[in-house]
């Protein structure tokens, strides 16, 4: 307990789509069971008060903000505020997220700039207000929540979702080398097959797996995973634990899969 006594995160993307826990949601939640105190951030108001209302439920200190992060100015009211209500901002995770099906030839302009612009431009946009604000208070660590998708294809037509967190994997390689001195750690998270309200409220992935059948979905994902089931929103928020502690303090630029062992699978 306490692995982040006194430490400030700044959790974009703490919401839900739906009931259940979402990977930023529980995020946010472990931070503070930590000791962290949380600023969690979503466009849905609704779900930033629920994910900030469970954590003050337990006693634990948290505010919610709302904001779209693929917004330059959001993104700078977004960390004004966290910086006057808290002071500081020792973390940042990163976690929003959508997926558009279709390849190369099926998307359309309009989708690919949407996804590139929620999956890819937030996370620039949250780094680029940031990282200044750590380098001044001596340093810091992000955490960019990315998928395997972004180093193996996975059997899914959805081509901007795997760019842009392949383009997320290298900002996180290229910006932890160059901000290292300032003691700015920046590491991504690699989840694989997870069962949260995101997979399960999408049509899309539903209707390549299964012609819609969620319950066949879950089926056919958990037989793809070597362990013979998905993970789900806690293992991915515990791997970002150890990445917002002081344990990995030596830590920086790496790729960390949560993925039961998907990507070792020669198919």
């Amino acid at each position: 307990m306490d692995r982040l006594k006194g430490k400030i995160a700044m959790v974009v993307g703490a919401g839900s789509i739906g009931p259940g826990w979402g990977n930023g949601k529980a995020t946010a939640v472990t931070f503070a069971r930590e000791g962290a105190a949380v600023f969690c951030v979503d466009r849905n108001a609704a779900a930033a008060e629920e994910t900030a209302g469970i954590i003050t439920g337990e006693g634990g200190k948290a505010a919610a903000f709302t904001a779209d992060v693929s917004r330059a100015a959001d993104v700078e009211a977004m960390v004004a505020a966290c910086l006057k209500t808290y002071g500081r901002i020792d973390v940042l995770d990163n976690n929003v997220g959508i997926a558009e099906m279709g390849s190369v030839v099926e998307v359309s302009e309009a989708e690919w700039d949407r996804v590139f612009a929620v999956n890819l431009k937030s996370a620039y946009l949250a780094m680029k207000h940031v990282i200044p604000v750590m380098q001044k208070q001596g340093g810091g660590s992000i955490i960019n929540i990315s998928s395997i998708a972004s180093i193996r294809h996975l059997g899914i037509s959805y081509v901007t979702y795997a760019t842009t967190k392949a383009a997320m994997n290298q900002m996180t390689r290229t910006s932890a080398v160059q901000f290292a001195r300032d003691h700015v750690r920046v590491n991504a998270i690699l989840p694989g097959l997870m069962k949260t309200p995101m997979v399960a409220h999408s049509a899309g992935l539903a209707a390549s797996y299964s012609a819609g059948d969620v319950e066949a979905m879950w089926r056919a994902r958990d037989a793809q995973v070597p362990m013979g089931h998905m993970g789900d929103a806690w293992d991915v928020a515990n791997a970002a634990l150890f990445l917002a502690s002081d344990e990995s303090k030596y830590v920086t630029g790496i790729e960390l899969v949560v993925d039961g062992g998907v990507t070792l699978k020669v198919s």
